[in-house]
């Protein structure tokens, strides 16, 4: 992957494009690029205002070889998000730029240069984000490192586009970016899960052994959780999975339905010389974690206290819990934290209800048994959320080859079933930077009746003081396709500015049946920051975006029908009352996994 760093050029060379033309010839030899803007590429209907002339006329893209790059946070058809993300090597960036209101600067796609060839984003099959070769998938299930190969499993229908015949797909990797399809790994043949070898997880023992940990339905929807062990521990592709005999282990206990009872975690072992895991339940409308033991994985007994509970959040799915640190930086394995070690737990759990994943950071008590919020008023389905848009029935495990704990998440699709048949596979590059300074806000007469920004009522078409500024991508050259991706600040009656971020998928595709959701969430910036940071990953039909650094996440899935190959383009724009300033913008070119 080379970057492709933009750089503006100077007042001199903006007033002689015929100049900067000739040069663009030696620099396209030399296997960069040079792109001119000329004025009347200004004229969009929404952004009337000429004044984004004054970041010039001509832009200068040249391709650098980077020699090493560490990708993290991101696989995903399942997403994957590493918890402590390395960032790309450090590269050149533009200079501090004057960004006028109500404006928009555009780059056009590189031209293909010798030798290479550009992703086609006709085709909206994902390039970097991990998907099968075709059919449904969805849920991530029992991700780990076994003697030198990342394995990854997941909610797969080997037979169709659509959900059904659920089993169990496997993949391996030594990079979590390159994988190998391999033989499907569980099927529903048994009684107990004829009707789906739906979620669970794997725990590797002691001795280095993998266990997996599953939920079956079966053909009366009783929902249980099955054991299924590698027939050759000798190989390292662990190609073949038996279920024991002993299936299944576990039922419903009494209060919980039949169909309320699923997806184990991943086991912890504790000082008692006992393992214990966490399933997903509801009582009533209340969501809720039990927690049974053991010490063979084949005999279970159920704790009397909930892991933890909240009233009116309904079934609790894909349950997740794991301590990090309060020292260090490096993920935690959870079998392997000492009592008297500084840490924390995460519990998550994904709410059937609105089908978003939620998290809350607490103590979990050894004795009791029982978890405990650090803030109750940001519990589990309460308060935050991994990622605020495409995303659910993500997973957690600990690489002990890199010492972090991954996240994979699901990103599902946003067209309809039907387009889902007609592609075949469901659910399944560029990478972008840029940085604004945080304007001076303090120094402006704002009336403080100013309306507060919610993402969904009106999207990038709302205008402010500051904002809605940011970046479209897999946009049309009339813009009647786009996908924004932008920053909003709002002057709260206290005095205080609130900050929001978005990604509007409202205006992405001219195709019928598109879930057209603008998705978002405030942020807080902390008192030493005074830039605001998206990272776009655009992955054909994903668009995933970072914000400060990680503190929030949005995914998008978008399928445009005129922004694709080199009609596609990617643009800063401003409609908001005031300049921002930009102070960064990098793009990296990303090849084909």
């Amino acid at each position: 992957m080379a970057p492709v760093i933009i750089s503006f050029v100077s007042d001199m060379e903006r007033q002689n494009c015929r100049v900067a033309e000739n040069e663009a010839g030696k620099v396209l030899e030399d296997e960069g690029y040079y792109v001119q803007i000329p004025d009347k590429k200004a004229d969009y209907a929404e952004f009337e205002n000429p004044e984004f002339r004054s970041l010039g006329n001509c832009i200068r893209f040249r391709s650098i070889f980077l020699t090493a790059i560490c990708i993290a946070l991101i696989m995903c058809l399942s997403l994957l998000i590493c918890l402590s993300q390395p960032g790309l090597a450090p590269s050149k960036s533009v200079k501090d730029t004057a960004w006028s209101k109500q404006s928009a600067s555009k780059f056009l796609m590189p031209s293909i240069i010798k030798g290479e060839s550009l992703p086609s984003f006709a085709d909206e099959r994902t390039s970097f984000h991990f998907q099968p070769e075709r059919n449904w998938m969805n849920d991530p299930n029992g991700p780990m490192f076994y003697k030198g190969y990342y394995h990854y499993f997941y909610q797969y229908n080997p037979d169709a586009a659509v959900w059904g015949n659920i089993t169990w797909g496997h993949s391996v990797s030594t990079d979590l970016i390159h994988w190998h399809h391999l033989e499907l790994a569980l099927v529903p043949d048994q009684w107990y899960d004829v009707e789906g070898v739906w979620s669970g997880s794997a725990t590797i023992l002691p001795d280095g052994k993998p266990v997996i940990l599953y939920t079956g339905s079966s053909n009366e929807s009783l929902q249980s959780q099955n054991k299924a062990v590698p027939e050759d521990l000798s190989d390292p592709l662990l190609r073949k999975w038996v279920k024991v005999s002993q299936n299944p282990m576990l039922v419903p206990p009494p209060g919980i339905g039949h169909t309320d009872f699923r997806d184990p975690t991943t086991a912890w072992l504790e000082s008692d010389g006992l393992w214990r895991i966490a399933i997903g339940a509801k009582e009533g409308t209340t969501g809720l974690a039990l927690v049974y033991k053991t010490s063979d994985f084949l005999n279970w007994t159920l704790q009397r206290s909930f892991l933890h509970q909240i009233a009116g959040t309904g079934m609790w799915e894909c349950v997740d819990f794991y301590p990090v640190s309060l020292t260090g930086t490096n993920g935690l394995d959870t079998s392997k934290v000492q009592g008297n070690q500084l840490v924390k737990h995460v519990l998550k759990a994904s709410l059937g209800s609105n089908k978003h994943d939620y998290y809350t950071i607490g103590t979990y008590s050894t004795d009791l048994k029982t978890f405990v919020a650090d803030d109750p008023t940001r519990d589990v389905g309460l308060g935050l959320r991994y990622d605020y848009g495409k995303f659910y029935a993500s997973k957690t495990f600990y690489d002990p080859a890199q010492e972090r704990r991954i996240l994979w998440g699901w990103a599902n699709e946003s067209d309809s079933q039907l387009d889902d048949i007609k592609k075949g596979w469901a659910s399944v590059q560029l990478d972008i930077e840029v940085t604004f300074k945080y304007p001076d806000v303090q120094t402006l007469d704002v009336p403080l009746e100013q309306k507060e920004c919610v993402c969904s009522q009106g999207g990038a078409a709302q205008r402010g003081v500051f904002g809605p500024f940011g970046l479209l991508v897999l946009a049309a050259d009339d813009l009647v396709e786009q996908t924004a991706v932008y920053f909003y600040l709002t002057l709260r009656p206290n005095g205080k500015w609130m900050t929001t971020v978005c990604s509007d998928q409202s205006r992405s595709s001219l195709a019928k049946g598109i879930d057209r959701t603008v998705y978002g969430t405030s942020i807080n910036i902390a008192p030493k920051e005074n830039f605001l940071s998206l990272r776009l990953i655009v992955d054909h039909s994903i668009v995933e975006t970072f914000v400060q650094q990680g503190i929030a996440c949005i995914t998008s899935r978008v399928y445009p029908t005129l922004a694709v190959e080199r009609d596609a383009h990617v643009l800063l724009f401003n409609n908001g009352s005031e300049s921002i300033a930009m102070h960064t913008l990098e793009i990296w070119q990303m090849s084909n996994a």
